[in-house]
C-alpha cells in the first residue's frame, strides 16, 4: 500500500498551466440517491442517481499566474488534480467544471490568499499520466 505527501499534490487548469502557490486542494465526488424500499421492505433501500463533483483548493494569491488567472468566477475550465504528482504511472483526475467562487483575503500580518471552487460540469475521470 503507497502512501503519498499533500505536497506532492499540483493542479492543472485548461490542459497545461499549473496552479501555482497551491497551498492545499480538496476533491469530492458523490452521487444522489433515490429511495426504492417498498412496503414490505424491513430495511431502506436506495439507487445512484446523479454523479456530481467538486474541487476548492486554497493559494497565495498572485496575479501573475497564469494557472490563477484562468480561475475567474463563471469560467469553464478543464481542471486536472495530481494527488501524489505527475510522476510516470500517478493516478490524476480531470474533468471540465466552472468555477463558482475564488475569493480574496488578506490580514496585516499575513499573506494575501485565494479561495477558490469549481463544480463539476461533465464526468470526474481517473486517469493515468
Amino acid at each position: 500500500m503507497a502512501t503519498h505527501l499533500g505536497r506532492e499534490g499540483i493542479i492543472k487548469v485548461a490542459l497545461s498551466r499549473v496552479v501555482g502557490e497551491l497551498r492545499n486542494y480538496s476533491l469530492a465526488h458523490s452521487s444522489d440517491v433515490v429511495e426504492d424500499s417498498t412496503l414490505n421492505d424491513t430495511f431502506r433501500t436506495k439507487k445512484a442517481t446523479l454523479l456530481t463533483w467538486s474541487m476548492s483548493a486554497d493559494v497565495y494569491w498572485d496575479e501573475t499566474d497564469q494557472g490563477q488567472v484562468r480561475l475567474t468566477p463563471g469560467a469553464n475550465v478543464f481542471i486536472d488534480l495530481y494527488p501524489e504528482g505527475v510522476a510516470s504511472s500517478a493516478i490524476y483526475y480531470g474533468g471540465l467544471g466552472v468555477v463558482t467562487k475564488y475569493d480574496i483575503s488578506g490580514t496585516f500580518d499575513g499573506m494575501v490568499e485565494g479561495s477558490i471552487t469549481v463544480e463539476g460540469n461533465t464526468p470526474l475521470n481517473a486517469l493515468t499520466v
